[in-house]
């Protein structure tokens, strides 16, 4: 065959490949207000800069006549590329075109390679989701598919990003990647993650449940806490996906590219976003709003455990991750989820050489049997774990309430704080005025002939005592009180003397982290 032959069979070859499952299968997909799986790294990635693993491999499966199928790609496209401006990245995005995407040994081995790839030479993983699940037809094969994908999921687990987008089916064993990824995004009414499906759970249960219902995206941004961000739309997902990489570093051997610094926006004003009233709600994203660069803030699980605040901002350029207590949602305090969500978002940070910013205001941990029968003991101690274990630099800054336990959980002094301020409106003591009194003055407040009075005065002797920042500064367990309107200039000055920090750690396999 001559040269020119063999270049005219590749075209030929490649474009069989290329096409996936055929016209029909796609414009089935595009009916479903799905891209197809190439569409979709094209347009994540920059113009071009694709270039394609694997393209040829096929399965060897021979039973229920598979040898007479060829499946294009063998249903999933892999290979590396830049993103946001020159951002290195290994992409795979499974074809539901081609036999709904599902999973086989050689498909999964054409994801394992890239991940391999990812890992070697130190850039993050993108997998974009779309399957019916296991190929049935190579039975055990398709196990050890899954089983060696999550391996690697595991093993790149703190060493390169991974992120996950649902962008279709995600079901039965295929959802433990996205879970043991770091970051997952999904789409409205097109995303669907779930272990067992509606009609099994209607033979088994007799429960009649919609698919949307049962693992549609808000499901998971909402109720499960399995998803972090939220999109109407695949382009809109997408711009997400390439925001969060610009705060975040390639691997866990590099910092994140820092960018020319901003001052916050003037329609923050830091020093009229707390009430007057210690009682009264507002919202802490104002607080980091009017600190951060150019009032930038990039949440992360923004519909999930309200009642603390995660994401990344930046300060004199530089990303630090922030977890804030939210006022505006059960008064700040830490329960089961927030304490999940915090801790794994602490961990994230520490692993990948992004500082912490603590913002402190909460009443403690939440009571009542519910948590308590939830074991918001064991998933309490998640947070103070995280933030004893973390040692890239940790400034916490307390702006109104840190009572009892929630005091010490949230990056104290005790759990290795580098530094920490308090503004002036700190309430640093084991529990609210009102309960301590109560309790420390009970016999004089029954023995009074006016016990209310006596209360009263109680209450107010406990606060002027305790509603304040100088008992914990006169410990040294608050560096500084400092005035609101320097809280930008007191972080940024934290973050850059502790920019070198190195800890000595005692030599160990790993802990055992309260899971």
């Amino acid at each position: 065959m001559s040269i020119a032959s063999k270049i005219l069979d590749f075209f030929t070859r490649k474009s069989k490949v290329v096409e996936g499952g055929g016209e029909k299968a796609i414009q089935k997909q595009q009916a479903m207000g799905k891209m197809t799986a190439r569409e979709r790294i094209e347009s994540l990635l920059d113009p071009d800069s694709f270039q394609e693993m694997d393209l040829f491999v096929e399965h060897n499966c021979t039973d229920f006549n598979m040898d007479k199928k060829q499946l294009n790609a063998d249903g999933v496209v892999t290979g590396t590329g830049t993103i946001y401006g020159g951002f290195p990245v290994a992409i795979y995005a499974q074809d539901f075109t081609v036999a709904g995407g599902s999973l086989g040994l050689a498909h999964a081995r054409k994801i394992t390679k890239l991940m391999d790839h990812a890992v070697k030479f130190g850039m993050p993983i993108i997998g974009i989701n779309d399957s019916g699940g296991a190929r049935i037809q190579e039975g055990v094969n398709s196990l050890a598919g899954y089983g060696e994908i999550f391996y690697r999921n595991t093993r790149a687990s703190g060493v390169v990003p991974q992120i996950s987008v649902i962008l279709g089916p995600c079901a039965g064993g295929a959802v433990y990647s996205p879970a043991l990824t770091d970051f997952t995004f999904v789409v409205d009414k097109i995303s669907k993650m779930f272990i067992t499906g509606p009609e099994v759970i209607k033979s088994v249960l007799g429960e009649e449940i919609s698919m949307e219902d049962l693992g549609g995206a808000r499901v998971h941004t909402e109720v499960t806490g399995n998803a972090h961000f939220f999109a109407e739309s695949e382009i809109e997902c997408f711009e997400q996906i390439k925001k969060l990489l610009s705060y975040i570093p390639w691997n866990n051997r590099k910092t994140a590219d820092a960018i020319k610094p901003r001052e916050p926006k003037i329609t923050y004003d830091i020093t009229k976003v707390i009430p007057s009233d210690p009682r009264k709600p507002y919202d802490v994203r104002n607080v980091i709003k009017s600190i951060s660069d150019d009032s930038d803030f990039f949440e992360i699980q923004d519909g999930w455990a309200k009642n603390v605040v995660i994401g990344f901002a930046r300060f004199d350029g530089a990303t630090v991750g922030i977890v804030a207590n939210q006022p505006m949602h059960l008064a700040g305090v830490l329960d089961v989820d927030s304490s999940d969500k915090a801790a794994r978002f602490i961990r994230y940070c520490n692993a990948f050489n992004i500082p912490l910013l603590t913002l402190v205001d909460l009443p403690g941990y939440l009571p009542g049997a519910d948590q308590e029968h939830a074991g918001v003991i064991r998933h309490g101690a998640k947070i103070l774990y995280a933030y004893s274990e973390a040692t890239v630099p940790k400034v916490t800054l307390i702006l109104r309430k840190a009572y009892g336990g929630g005091y010490i959980a949230m990056c104290s002094r005790h759990l290795g704080a580098d530094f920490v301020y308090a503004w002036p409106t700190a309430e640093i003591a084991v529990m609210g005025s009102e309960g301590a009194a109560n309790i420390i003055f009970r016999r004089e407040i029954m023995a009074s002939s006016d016990p209310e009075k006596t209360r009263q005065e109680k209450i107010k002797e406990y606060t002027d005592k305790f509603s304040n920042p100088y008992v914990a500064a006169s410990a040294g367990h608050v560096d500084a009180v400092i005035n609101p309107e320097d809280t930008r200039k007191s972080i940024i000055h934290a973050l850059m003397v502790s920019k070198n920090k190195e800890e000595v750690t005692v030599k160990r396999k790993h802990g055992i982290a309260p899971f």
